[in-house]
């Protein structure tokens, strides 16, 4: 089957935890708006919070081309946390898988993001922050396609 995150027009709620080293989990919740142009360009925000936390909130705003039937793709992000980033993205049969490096960065930060389709209104996503070698966070939730 087709995946329907990111590669249709939607709204997706996010739900789950983000996890810190030494630190217990949080719960985050946010929201995720995927749009298209007609000529394959993608963009993609997402804003998350942490609910009765003082923790700031994160938003990312992605762009990034892919055409007709290709099963790669590159992007660039700008995330109110890392800052300038790009990216690759590969679509498999039940995931689609981003991988990110932050631009003119000391400490080496890249990440990876997994969306394991779940059916086509709700995939479970995977995440992680490395700075060089070392996770620095992860998060896991569930996204679900708004009507």
């Amino acid at each position: 089957m087709a995946h329907s995150f990111l590669m249709e027009v939607g709204r997706w709620t996010i739900e789950g935890h983000w996890l810190e080293r030494n630190e217990m989990p949080l719960p985050v919740k946010g929201r995720t708006i995927v749009a298209w142009s007609q000529d394959n360009w993608f963009t993609m925000v997402t804003k998350l919070v942490f609910p009765n936390s003082d923790r700031p909130e994160i938003s990312f705003q992605y762009r990034g081309r892919l055409n007709g039937e290709e099963q790669q793709y590159t992007y660039v992000l700008q995330q109110s946390l890392l800052g300038q980033v790009e990216g690759e993205g590969w679509i498999g049969p039940e995931s689609i898988i981003q991988r990110y490096w932050v631009l003119s960065d000391r400490q080496r930060r890249s990440g990876f993001e997994t969306f394991y389709r779940l059916d086509n209104n709700t995939y479970h996503l995977s995440s992680g922050i490395l700075a060089g070698h070392y996770l620095t966070s992860t998060m896991e939730a569930v996204l679900e396609r708004q009507p």
